[in-house]
């Protein structure tokens, strides 16, 4: 009888045991960053942009299928997993800009065609309505950034008309639907960022100036801060690396980390790994950890633990795009391989989502072409960390050659 309530203990506590370890594995499963494939978007589009909306959808609009832009915009529902289309712009736009206001709608400014004119999306009605048109043409390559005021400040650009890399900025005020303009940059510049700062100002740095048209401009190692109560800019601290396609982002504790893009002041073009802080308390940049993977288009989004995930871009060697993605973890200045993204892409968008995951849709497998050829731009979307459960593998027939793009017009269904 001891003998038996001994094994009896024994298998009791053993069970407990594999119950805890089961446990954890669960956890563990639950709690690794992955990625998975969501719904494909309706069209295929490099350089759009991509917003939150209040009620959790997510609004993607523009961009090109290369060549080309488009002028249809989507909807994406995170309970569904799927898209649907919504009102077409009034014009096609591609590498523009698109704000979310106050009021829950949703300005698109500039980007290709004619670069003077702004739209609103209502996604209470789905469809579009012009707004005032901008005082200065800005083709593409501009920021724009909602101030604490509610205003919209848009900065730099390309003049639609010239091909002048702008120092122009102006402001848009939605209750009158109008345009002012307000005092320009120090320096002239495209494909910079903008951020803003909790004290309200906000941050522009890096970028090009390519007034010759042949990507041997000048890449400004400034950076400078717009106040809306003076409406003036002022230079601050210098970047360590002039740098232009990267991304900036403001971190919890008011700083704001800029990583990777391109550099072309050496002799040879480089794409960076190098990453720098600036702080609004001294005005000054310092270097932080290197990226493992250089990158230029890639995304930056800040995370719900306070860390930052840098996604897939396109690397140097061919323009081609990458998969890998990474993490920054502000408390120890370092970057950490994390999942890889299902499909390579770049010049993609990423939203993070209200449940903590994060959206990536469409991008281009290449810089300069690629295997797709013209049409490279692609129409995929995928989430990072995804809830844990399975995920059904599609099945091909023997023999079918797995495909290598995922691009242009929707793929045929898979094989049973």
């Amino acid at each position: 009888m001891k003998r038996f309530r001994s094994i009896f203990i024994v298998s009791v506590a053993l069970l407990g045991l594999l119950v805890i370890v089961g446990q954890a594995g669960l956890h563990a499963f639950a709690s690794s960053p992955s990625w998975v494939s969501t719904g494909s978007m309706q069209a295929a589009r490099f350089m759009p942009t991509a917003t939150l909306l209040p009620n959790g959808q997510v609004l993607v609009a523009g961009g090109r299928p290369l060549p080309g832009a488009l002028a249809s915009a989507e909807l994406y529902t995170p309970s569904t997993g799927t898209w649907s289309t919504t009102g077409s712009m009034f014009f096609a736009h591609s590498d523009h800009t698109a704000t979310l206001l106050p009021n829950g709608k949703v300005l698109v400014v500039g980007g290709g065609g004619p670069g003077t004119r702004a739209e609103l999306y209502d996604p209470a009605t789905g469809t579009w309505t012009l707004t005032g048109s901008l005082n200065i043409a800005r083709r593409n390559q501009h920021t724009a950034t909602l101030l604490p005021n509610g205003k919209v400040l848009v900065a730099g650009g390309q003049d639609g008309a010239t091909g002048v890399t702008l120092s122009s900025a102006e402001l848009y005020d939605p209750a009158t639907g109008t345009w002012t303009l307000t005092g320009s940059l120090n320096i002239a510049r495209i494909d910079h960022t903008a951020t803003l700062l909790p004290n309200g100002k906000v941050l522009v740095a890096g970028g090009q100036d390519d007034d010759d048209g042949i990507n041997t401009a000048n890449l400004p190692v400034t950076a400078e801060l717009y106040d809306p109560a003076t409406g003036k800019w002022t230079l601050t601290g210098t970047l360590h690396d002039s740098r232009f396609g990267h991304s900036a982002t403001l971190l919890p504790n008011g700083k704001v980390l800029v990583a990777g893009g391109w550099n072309e002041q050496t002799s040879e073009n480089i794409f960076l790994t190098s990453a720098e802080m600036y702080d609004p308390g001294t005005g000054r940049w310092s270097s932080t950890g290197s990226l493992q993977q250089d990158r230029w288009l890639h995304t930056a989004t800040l995370l719900s633990n306070g860390k930052v995930l840098v996604a897939g871009g396109f690397q140097l060697n061919g323009f081609q795009a990458i998969a890998t993605a990474e993490l920054y973890d502000p408390g120890t200045g370092t970057w950490a391989t994390t999942s890889s993204l299902v499909h390579v892409r770049g010049g993609h968008t990423a939203t993070l989502l209200p449940n903590g995951h994060v959206l990536v849709a469409g991008g281009s497998l290449s810089g300069s072409g690629g295997c797709c050829g013209p049409a490279n731009s692609l129409r995929t979307a995928e989430l990072y960390d995804p809830p844990a459960v399975p995920v059904p593998t599609p099945t091909r027939a023997p023999g079918t050659p797995t495909p290598v793009c995922v691009c242009g017009p929707p793929p045929p269904p898979p094989d049973n």
